[in-house]
Formats: C-alpha cells, structure tokens, sequence
C-alpha cells in the first residue's frame, strides 16, 4: 500500500505540499483498517516520502529528508513509535524541530467534528445565514447570552444575561478584563506561576504584574494582603480551578479567604475558567462569593477545538459598559457567526457530549503519567491535561528542554509561567492533550529515560 503512494509521489500526480487523507478516511476509501492506514502512513514517514504538522495533518514532503532526522527511522522496533507517523503533534518536520509537540495543548474528542456539524446544518440556510452574517454588539444576541449563562453555570452559580458579553477568544477577553480593571502603570497581582499570555497581555497594556506566592492549596491570600500593603494592587487574575501549570483545585475555605480579601483590600479579580469545564465538581467560583468585584473568563476553545475560539465574559452589571468599550477598541467583539454556531452548539447539547468525552480523556492520559512518571515529582490531577514535572537534580530546565529535544519532544520550560522568569523553579510542564494517546505514552516513556539518565557528561 505504501509502495502505491510512493508510486503516485513519483510520477507527480501527488506533489510536495499536497495533503493526504486522514489516517481514517485512508483506511475507508482502501477498505483496510484504521492500524493498517497508520502503518502505512509510518512507512511513508520512515522513507522520507511525507511529514505530519501539528493540527494539520500528512503531507508529501517537499525535500527529501536530512541524514537520520526521522524519528521513525530511529526507533522503528518500538510497538507505541510505530503509531506515530501521519498523527497529529507526532510526526517529524522538515525544519528539524521536535517531532512531539508537548508544549501545546488542543484535546480533541474522537467524533467532535461529526456532532459539530450536524449542528450547523440549519446555520447553513440563507435566511439564517443572512442574519448570521451581520455584525455582533459586544453582548451578542439574547440567544448567545442565554447559551452562554446556561454553559458557564456551575456550583449552584449561574450568571444573569445581563451580565454577558463576547470576545473573539478566550484571550481577548482576559486583556479586555485586566483593562477594565488595572491602568496603564498599575499593579496586577498573579500566581508566582501563571498563564504565559498574561505575562505578554500586561507588557502590552503597561500593567506590572506582582507575583503572589501559591501553595499546595493555591494562591495565598495572606501573600495577597502582604502584596498590597507593600503597593496597592488593582487586581488579581487567579485561576481557582485546574490552574495552569500546577493543576491545583481551590477548596471551598480558600476560594472565601480569597473573596474576603479582594472586599477587603477593595480590589477586582479577574477569574479565568478555561479549563474548569474538566472538573464540574470544583466549588463555586469566585463571581458566585464577591459578584460585584469579579470578572470570570471562558472560551470555546479547549471545551470544542482550538480554532473556535468564541470568549465569554461574566460581568458585574456595573463594569458591564466599561468592559463592551474595551472590546470594542481592541476590535475584540466576538463574530456573529461564531456566536450562531456557538449557540447551536451549547443548546443542543454538542458541547456537553464533547466535554464528557474531554474528561474521560483526561483521566485516561493522567494515568499515562502515574505509569511512566512514577517515581518522580509530577504536580497533576485526574482531571487534568497537563502536568508541572519538578526535575530531578543534576537537572536544570533549559538543559532537560534541550535534551528532550534532541529526542524529538518538545516541552515547555518553567520560566515561561515564572514571574518574574529569573524565579523560575527547574520544573517542566508537560501539556497531554495534543498527541495520540499511543504517542503520548512513547513520549512520557523517553521523557523519563532522559531523567534518569541525567545531564551529558554527568552521572
């Protein structure tokens, strides 16, 4: 089967750039199955004749591969390396970078783009494709808002819709919120370790971000009053549930600490829930315990797939126009064809059904790492795509991320979530949602080896 597409390659009815089938509609249209289609893609790889791009695809390679750069060349009597080629975030590239990607983070749920569109096919209707094509306000429609309470309820808690309002990602709406709250010049309290994309949506707002010792059990709110009384703070972003890197869950005791003090030192907080969706159990939120204090954060894109990326935001009524200007003078209002196509998605249950299957994902991959990982200092929960790996000692992070590398794994540093990077800890995090399931475990697996080992030239 192989040799057939190498034959197609040479007489140039398949061309360098052009892409293949999927690995599933390969083994459909050849009535082979799917394990076949995936050895086949693997021996096209192994031979230089095609290369996987993370999200992307398979595609037929446009120059011929550099002396031993394929990872299936290098390892082929490995079972899981085997499933590799031709997968999302596993194959090698022609740039030399590394062949697993485990610095991004995108879950998709097997059959998610099926459901999906079946919920469009009304969307697609000229006269609700007309009225889908015109422009959004900052709130949307009352369906979307509606759509949105109904999605972002949790704990008992469930916003009102006049407290909604659409961003065109889950980023854009945390910039517009940290405007909404802190001046240029002003004072942003966050986790010692955050979300790398706060760190680079204050240096564009002019805002100082001021790092707020965590613990086991979170962001510390005696750390915050301390924080304040050195210079008052205008806000604090926090991530209370399955916070990014670490995965740490605020309990119910710490999440009212935490309101207490932001009444108390008269500050807002900025309440990022991107990944709650993984953990419905968590306690209420923080927009549940101080309303008029909090803006909560949410997007489309982890619960579905990395380019729907429709933002929420859960306001107090009160910042509610102070919050649709920002959006506006950022051009950061949500599409009204995303908001259509969201809304669709949330009322007919698409979005429930795939972020069920997100979670049971996650617990699958979370047992990947207590197999592979065990014995080491992994910072994880079931429910988690990701984990924050202390190194082991000789280690140092910029040594291990270029070990890794060289095995053909990407990981991302810890001086990305530091604030600031010079207190970054040697610690790795390891995002699991992006690669196959069978690619994951041969990543976490070499991953160790590379630990154990220790650094070059060191016991």
């Amino acid at each position: 089967m192989a040799d057939r597409v190498a034959a197609e390659i040479a007489a140039g009815r398949l061309r360098p750039g052009d892409r293949l089938p999927t690995q599933r509609a390969f083994a459909r249209s050849h009535r082979i199955a799917n394990s076949t289609a995936i050895r086949v893609y693997g021996e096209l790889v192994r031979r230089g004749l095609a290369v996987g791009e993370v999200g992307r695809g398979t595609f037929v390679r446009a120059a011929p591969p550099s002396p031993g750069h394929a990872l299936a060349e290098e390892r082929t009597p490995e079972p899981e390396t085997a499933m590799q080629a031709g997968t999302s975030g596993s194959a090698p590239t022609t740039s030399g970078a590394p062949a697993i990607n485990l610095e991004l983070n995108y879950p998709v749920a097997e059959g998610q783009s099926e459901l999906m569109a079946a919920s469009l096919a009304g969307l697609l209707r000229p006269d609700v494709l007309e009225a889908a094509t015109r422009p959004a306000a900052a709130d949307g429609t009352p369906a979307a808002r509606e759509a949105a309470a109904s999605l972002l309820a949790r704990g008992g808690w469930r916003p009102h819709a006049g407290q909604l309002l659409f961003a065109g990602n889950g980023r854009q709406a945390i910039a517009a919120a940290i405007a909404s709250f802190v001046r240029p010049g002003g004072r942003l309290g966050v986790e010692a370790l955050t979300y790398p994309l706060v760190k680079a949506v204050a240096e564009r707002l002019g805002v100082t971000l001021v790092a707020i010792e965590a613990d086991d059990g979170g962001l510390s709110p005696d750390a915050l009053y301390a924080a304040h009384r050195r210079a008052p703070l205008s806000a604090v972003y926090v991530q209370p549930t399955l916070h990014n890197p670490t995965s740490v869950t605020m309990s119910e005791e710490r999440r009212e600490r935490l309101a207490a003090a932001c009444e108390e030192l008269d500050i807002g907080a900025v309440e990022d829930t991107t990944w709650a969706f993984l953990a419905p159990e968590a306690p209420a939120p923080l927009a549940a315990r101080v309303p008029a204090r909090t803006v909560l954060v949410d997007s489309l894109s982890k619960r579905l797939a990395p380019g729907l990326t429709t933002g929420f935001l859960a306001a107090p009524v009160s910042r509610t126009s102070q919050l649709a200007e920002a959006l506006r003078s950022g051009a950061w209002t949500a599409a009204r064809f995303n908001l259509e196509a969201a809304t669709r998605w949330i009322t007919d249950g698409t979005v429930a059904t795939v972020e069920a299957a997100k979670r049971a994902d996650a617990e699958d991959r979370h047992r990947l790492v207590r197999r592979r990982l065990a014995g080491f200092r992994v910072r994880t929960e079931p429910r988690a795509y990701y984990c924050w790996w202390e190194l082991p000692a000789p280690w140092r992070t910029d040594t291990f991320v270029a070990a890794a590398a060289a095995r053909g794994i990407a990981v991302s540093p810890g001086r990305a979530f530091a604030v600031p990077p010079y207190a970054a800890p040697d610690a790795v995090r390891i995002g699991l949602a992006t690669p196959p399931v069978e690619v994951l475990s041969y990543a976490l697996r070499t991953l160790a080896e590379v630990a154990e080992q220790g650094p070059p030239g060191r016991p």
